[in-house]
């Protein structure tokens, strides 16, 4: 019992610091989607949404931070490593994680637009693969979910 509390505990430390990037995205107009690569206890990635900012569809926060993890580890390989994300992974960002063989994602709130993590479909456990992601789901989905429906609540009223 004290190991589940011990690793549930860990996962809302580490999906706090995924909410720290999402609010860097709201800040400057983005949608709020925050990342964190965690490798022995310490952050190696971070990222946050910046595709209208760098007008890039693949400036998606899990994008950002599993790029920068496989620079600090200087292999593209992160197999020690846990990714932490506000909303369940779209299939672009499903993809690279399949592909970078990321071992663990834990996710805040599903996306039933895109969320590749089980709710559309699961390209993370897709036996059909060579790699397997074991997925977390639910960490801190009040605060993730409300982040992204108030941030759209507010475009709407702006427009």
């Amino acid at each position: 019992m004290d190991e589940h509390i011990t690793e549930h505990s860990q996962h809302e430390l580490w999906m706090r610091e995924a909410i720290g990037e999402a609010l860097k995205a709201e800040a400057i107009r983005e949608v709020p989607i925050g990342a964190v690569v965690v490798h022995q206890g310490r952050i190696i990635g971070r990222g946050y949404n910046l595709r209208e900012t760098k007008l890039d569809p693949l400036a998606h926060a899990e994008m950002i931070a599993i790029k920068q993890a496989s620079e600090h580890l200087q292999a593209w390989r992160l197999l020690d490593c846990k990714l932490y994300v506000t909303l369940e992974p779209c299939p672009m960002c499903a993809g690279a994680i399949v592909q970078a063989r990321v071992p663990q994602v834990i996710y805040g709130t599903v996306d039933p637009k895109a969320g590749c993590a089980g709710t559309l479909m699961n390209l993370l456990q897709e036996d059909r693969f060579n790699h397997r992601v074991d997925v977390v789901s639910g960490v801190l989905q009040e605060e993730c979910s409300t982040m992204l429906t108030q941030f759209f609540r507010k475009l709407r009223g702006k427009a």
